[in-house]
């Protein structure tokens, strides 16, 4: 059994401050190793669940921040970033039976985590057909798009609800939640722990109940926070600009979609 996991930092235990989350700050160093243990726990998981190979995308900021060498020998490490549409689930492919996703946050303009955003600090929020998603919502359709069930997902309060909401047969854990700016964190040990029993059992379910259909047509807003990014952004392709941070894309194709979000609002 092959699964893909994907990783990042803002939804794992204890991290509340953007320096947490920055190799340039010296708090980073208890995050990174917060992070690692964590998504080491969720490939204990898979393989205690019967799985014999692992992919893991480090997917926060540069893709430099997982330790390889804490992770099991089972897995394998992508960092940093490719530039294909598909981001954070990079590589990810009919060959996977399923896929996890660790340390993910609540989206932008969530009060579920101080640090709660979506995707690029140039956006206010992305909406997709009127629903304001996540870039967990953005992997889940990934995932359905290539046919892999999204089995687990682990971050904050804000995050697992929403993804519950997106597919109740999704096994979650939520490691944290937020009051204003602060948050309130599980021991880092209790959250290994709870990450590793999680995914043992989210790959013993019966994976078809993970597959939600993607929409058969794809409307897009993003909202920017400056008003030349949407002047820019505009540009593309079929990209309409319908307020001064406003812009609209349409497209029936999901990966069509995805192209216009890395080459824009994403990049």
């Amino acid at each position: 059994m092959k699964i893909f996991i994907s990783a990042d930092i803002e939804g794992i235990t204890g991290v509340t401050h953007w320096d947490e989350t920055d190799l340039a700050h010296a708090e980073f160093q208890a995050a990174r190793e917060q992070m690692t243990a964590e998504v080491a726990a969720a490939c204990q998981g898979a393989l205690d669940a019967g799985a014999s190979e692992i992919w893991v995308k480090d997917s926060h900021d540069s893709g430099r921040n997982l330790i390889a060498a804490q992770l099991p020998k089972e897995a394998r490490l992508i960092r940093g970033w490719s530039g294909h549409p598909f981001m954070m689930s990079q590589e990810l492919d009919k060959t996977f039976a399923a896929l996890a996703l660790v340390g993910y946050h609540a989206r932008s303009g969530s009060g579920a985590n101080p640090l709660a955003h979506s995707f690029s600090g140039k956006l206010i929020y992305l909406k997709i057909n009127g629903a304001e998603l996540s870039e967990a919502a953005i992997d889940a359709m990934t995932s359905a798009y290539v046919g892999v069930p999204l089995v687990f997902v682990a971050g904050d309060q804000g995050l697992c609800d929403e993804m519950t909401a997106f597919n109740p047969h999704i096994q979650t854990v939520a490691v944290k939640r937020g009051v204003g700016n602060s948050s309130i964190n599980l021991h880092p040990q209790v959250a290994v722990e709870r990450i590793r029993a999680g995914m043992a059992q989210a790959l013993t379910g019966d994976a078809r109940q993970h597959i939600v259909p993607l929409p058969e047509h794809f409307s897009v807003e993003v909202f920017y926070r400056v008003a030349y990014n949407a002047y820019h952004d505009a540009f593309y392709p079929g990209a309409r600009q319908t307020g001064d941070r406003l812009v609209c894309f349409e497209a029936d194709d999901y990966f069509d979609m995805l192209r216009f979000l890395t080459f824009t609002a994403l990049a």
